[in-house]
């Protein structure tokens, strides 16, 4: 390793994002750009004990912002996904040897290809996922922080941790790999998630089934040839994209796996984790499953805090990648005394973001992932018609790409379907506090607790917040989006997942298991 690898945790900073004001990396983001269309309606291989299999039946990548073709994937069924789990079998005996050095070496290589391709990455973000030029750039940023991160992680952790030993005796106590995993990555972080969870538990010494979001299988098809490139052995990560009800099922029900890392929706995490609770017939352990699972989440504002801070937090949190992000804030609960001035900034604000093809650097939001999310958000929009006054936005077309405009509610009660269940989508709902109590009590009120705000000048306010806003991710006089790897360690409580924290230092611990060693001396 190098010696800037070798570095601590400690010393980890995490990767920068691009300026896009300088018309340097303004060009070569459009010539990234201009690569990546070049190379749409590709054929992409399951890979499966390093070889690559295609299949009769494809996934279709479509862009959500033009409905073009950006490539096929084929897709894996029961028989192939057994395969890969018999490749992934075999592959564990001999990786689960290698050295944690050598296998950090792998993320750290990986890392630096994919840095020195990072607007390719991004450009394939923008084309596949439909997001805007910063979100791409960030969600590029926090895969190649995700892998440095965790193989600094891996090094450090690699001793175990330090136990009493008495005269006579040496004890020790170690973490080692737990077996095969299931990986199942979301298509809203497509790079970022998919490339930390696939990282984490290979770095940890396990081997991995991915099947990513079907949305976005062509970005994960893209860091699975550079984990190759990398030095990654052969089967200790195979490809398998395809059903959730027919791979997914068959693997998360498989007596030989140990582990699911699932990101995504509450309704497949719960099936995922009560699937996973059954023994099955030659099934020797428990599987472990590391889910995250959403929120409805809340910026709070109180009656002494910066109005226009208040507002850009809402807004920015609310809408930013058209609130399509488990982290997003689609509550804004307001203290009385501000709510209408709050309310009137927030609305300004929102009418100024433009909406549209991502590709334009000048888009701050552009398209819903599919018809699916489209429909069901349109569907929100009508009922926040019935539940609260519509503001600004309420409008979609889906007729060449699956645009919804931001939209705010205002005066919606707290118990409302618009502030109680998750929308993943740029619909927003106002709610007026009566004082700080009835914030807190608002804001505690969902099944879910993963990240929230409070906008407060109130010392005191915010000491109580500290102890009594029960979120896994809670910020202050900032917006509730926007976790940082190895600075804000991201997860959730309740409803939001496992209490994993992505990014943290306890997390490859979730893909380890701890073996304590006495030896007589």
């Amino acid at each position: 390793m190098t010696t800037k690898q070798m570095n601590t945790v400690e010393d980890y900073r995490h990767e920068p994002f691009t300026d896009f004001s300088k018309e340097e990396n303004k060009r070569a983001f459009e010539e990234a750009l201009t690569l990546v269309t070049s190379q749409l309606g590709k054929d992409y291989p399951l890979v499966i004990g390093g070889a690559q299999i295609t299949t009769k039946e494809k996934i279709v990548s479509i862009n959500p912002a033009s409905k073009e073709v950006v490539g096929l994937v084929s897709k894996a069924t029961k028989e192939l996904a057994e395969e890969a789990m018999q490749s992934a079998l075999k592959a564990f005996e001999t990786w689960k040897q290698v050295e944690p050095e050598l296998r950090a070496e792998v993320l750290f290589r990986a890392a630096e290809i994919i840095r020195s391709r990072k607007h390719e990455f991004s450009g394939y973000l923008v084309k596949e996922a439909g997001k805007p030029w910063k979100e791409a750039d960030a969600d590029t940023a926090e895969a190649i922080d995700f892998l440095e991160y965790y193989a600094r992680q891996m090094v450090q952790l690699k001793n175990g941790a330090l136990v009493q030993s008495r005269d006579g005796e040496k004890n020790t106590y170690n973490y080692i790999p737990l077996g095969v995993g299931i990986i199942i990555s979301p298509f809203n972080f497509p790079l970022a998630i998919m490339a930390g969870t696939a990282a984490a538990a290979i770095v940890s010494g396990n081997t991995i089934l991915l099947k990513p979001s079907n949305n976005t299988p062509i970005i994960a098809a893209k860091f699975v040839e550079v984990m190759e490139e990398a030095g990654l052995p052969k089967g200790v990560l195979n490809f398998i994209p395809g059903s959730g009800s027919e791979v997914g099922d068959y693997l998360v029900d498989h007596p030989k796996t140990r582990f699911v890392s699932f990101t995504g929706s509450r309704e497949v995490g719960c099936r995922i984790y009560e699937r996973a609770a059954k023994v099955h017939p030659g099934q020797i352990w428990l599987k472990r499953v590391i889910a995250e699972m959403g929120g409805k989440d809340t910026v709070v504002v109180d009656k002494d805090a910066d109005l226009d801070l208040a507002a850009s937090s809402i807004v920015y949190s609310a809408f930013g990648f058209s609130g399509q992000k488990c982290s997003a804030g689609s509550r804004a609960v307001v203290h009385q005394d501000v709510y209408d001035e709050v309310l009137e900034k927030a609305i300004a604000l929102t009418k100024t973001l433009k909406v549209g093809n991502p590709v334009n650097p000048e888009t701050y939001m552009g398209p819903v992932i599919d018809q699916a999310s489209f429909n069901k958000i349109t569907k929100y929009i009508e009922i926040g018609k019935e539940e609260g006054r519509l503001m600004t936005g309420g409008q979609g077309d889906d007729s060449n790409g699956y645009f919804i405009q931001p939209t705010i509610f205002a005066d919606v009660d707290e118990n409302a379907r618009l502030m109680q269940e998750e929308i993943f989508g740029p619909v927003l709902a106002f709610c007026q506090a009566r004082d700080f109590d009835h914030m807190l009590e608002i804001a505690n009120n969902t099944d879910y607790g993963l990240t929230g705000a409070l906008l407060s000048n109130n010392e005191e306010h915010i000491e109580r917040a500290k102890k009594e806003f029960h979120v896994g991710n809670l910020y202050f006089n900032r917006g509730c989006t926007g976790a940082i790897v190895g600075y804000q360690p991201f997860g959730g409580f309740n409803m939001s997942g496992t209490d994993s924290k992505a990014g943290g230092p306890d997390y490859l611990i979730l893909h380890m298991q701890a073996k304590t060693m006495s030896q007589l001396i």
